[in-house]
């Protein structure tokens, strides 16, 4: 008997399985169909561990949604310092309610403290010389003043007759040239010395002149000004809050060194305060939506971190150019490159939301 043909008994095999596979495809369930495993796989919940079912919940029938940040009532306030310094104090601690004109910051300031002190003696000693030029001179110094011109008139006189006396003298021979040269010489100093004495005397009696009460004026102003100017710079090292509000941030802590912002506001500030009495939420409505968007419209907000909660709120502004996104949600499929368009919305009542924290707003029809 032949042997059978190797190739003959693979090709018979081969079209025995090809065969059997189209039986099964053709019995098979049509693809589109979930398998029993699948569906069952789809059913199964994973629970947290406190058994919370953190799947949220449909969101309602609205107009736009639309991912959004939590911020205060009114914009917060990043207030800085307009000169450089080392933190000597930090006067208050995040979550302060403060007051406006509170102190939040003190840089060290005892330099300026004594430039202030010794400004400030200065203002002094100005307005104390200003009193005296107004006050004129005490009537203890004009009778100084006239005693020492009558002395001075009285030297004269005696001065006057000696060079006379010599004079005669001279004239008969008795006494020599120089003596009457000298006698006269001292006449003529003792008439200036007694003109000189009622000069003073004169001065005394009017009182100071108008030259040197405006010369006193001018000091005391020049001086003040100097004065006032430590004062600012003193008062600048100390940062106040310029209005009530909650401490939201302070990123700097005592001993540290500040450094002034740029024009560019690129700095750090020293301390971030925010009217958290009421909350908003501010939307990036998508370009697609703005057309729906009226004020007044009722808004929800979620938060992942209270699953489960709505807060209600209302439209209370819309911005007036488009813009890129200010809020990411980290979502790889997530669209950057869209326009949006910022819409606020002020919620109803004060929740424990955060300052900065993200979540999703519904516009609801109005």
């Amino acid at each position: 008997m032949k042997r059978p043909h190797w190739f003959t008994i693979v090709l018979g095999v081969v079209v025995v399985g090809m065969s059997v596979q189209a039986t099964r495809l053709l019995r098979a369930a049509p693809p589109t169909t979930p398998r029993t495993a699948d569906v069952e796989n789809a059913a199964r919940v994973a629970m947290s561990p406190g058994n919370l079912d953190e799947r949220a919940a449909p969101p309602p029938p609205s107009l736009a949604s639309a991912n959004g940040v939590v911020e205060p009532a009114q914009p917060e306030i990043r207030i800085g310092a307009a000169v450089a310094g080392q933190i000597a104090r930090i006067a208050v601690s995040e979550g302060q309610h403060v007051a406006a004109g509170d102190v939040l910051v003190e840089l060290d300031r005892r330099v300026e403290a004594a430039q202030l002190a010794a400004a400030e003696a200065d203002v002094l000693a100005a307005r104390a010389e200003l009193n005296r030029v107004l006050r004129g001179t005490r009537a203890e110094d004009i009778r100084a003043a006239r005693s020492e011109a009558e002395a001075a008139r009285a030297q004269a006189t005696l001065a006057r007759g000696v060079a006379t006396r010599t004079e005669r003298a001279a004239s008969a021979g008795a006494l020599t040239g120089e003596e009457l040269d000298r006698a006269r010489r001292e006449a003529e100093s003792a008439d200036a010395v007694a003109r000189g004495a009622e000069a003073r005397e004169q001065a005394a009696v009017a009182g100071s002149r108008r030259e040197d009460i405006q010369l006193a004026r001018a000091r005391l102003t020049g001086v003040e000004a100097r004065r006032d100017q430590v004062a600012a710079l003193h008062a600048r090292m100390q940062i106040v809050a310029p209005s009530s509000g909650e401490v939201l941030q302070l990123p700097y802590r005592a001993g540290e060194y500040y450094q002034a912002m740029s024009q560019g506001g690129a700095s750090e500030p020293l301390a971030v305060v925010g009217d958290t009495t009421r909350l908003r939420v501010r939307l990036d409505v998508d370009e697609r939506d703005i057309g729906q968007i009226v004020l007044g419209a009722k808004t929800i907000v979620r938060a992942s971190a209270f699953p489960g909660k709505d807060y209600s709120g209302t439209v209370v502004e819309i911005g007036r150019r488009m813009g890129r996104k200010n809020v990411r949600t980290d979502d790889p499929v997530e669209r950057n490159d869209t326009k949006i368009l910022e819409v606020v919305g002020a919620l109803d009542a004060t929740p424990r939301l955060v300052v900065g924290q993200r979540v999703t707003g519904y516009v609801l029809a109005k």
